[in-house]
């Protein structure tokens, strides 16, 4: 059984920073492409940055040079360190991997950007 247990999401002032934390259990997440998406009230939900299992990355337009996305290994644990944040960046977060022909979500956890 594939859980993603998002945490670190909170409210931040625009310019400040959050990392969030994806901890995976039931997978291997240096075997599989590890994944953070975000959906805004009334937008459909996006891409934001990925990780394959070679290690690769590619960001969404909008949050490249701010965001970066890691993994620990021995940890289970996929990151993502937003820096630079924007109200535009409110949004739910959540951590995705796809296994076989399954995708697989977390819960989600709120970042809010607002003074």
């Amino acid at each position: 059984q594939v859980q993603l247990v998002e945490s670190g999401g909170g409210l931040v002032e625009p310019g400040g920073s959050l990392r969030l934390s994806c901890a995976a259990s039931g997978i291997i997440i240096r075997i599989y492409t590890m994944a953070w998406y975000r959906q805004a009230p009334g937008k459909q939900r996006e891409l934001v940055a990925a990780v394959s299992g070679g290690g690769s990355t590619n960001y969404a337009d909008s949050v490249k040079g701010r965001f970066t996305i890691s993994r620990d290994n021995a940890k289970n644990t996929v990151y993502l360190q937003m820096n630079s944040l924007k109200p535009e960046d409110t949004a739910v977060y959540y951590c995705n991997t796809v296994r076989g022909i399954k995708d697989y979500w977390g819960q989600g956890t709120q970042v809010t950007v607002s003074s």
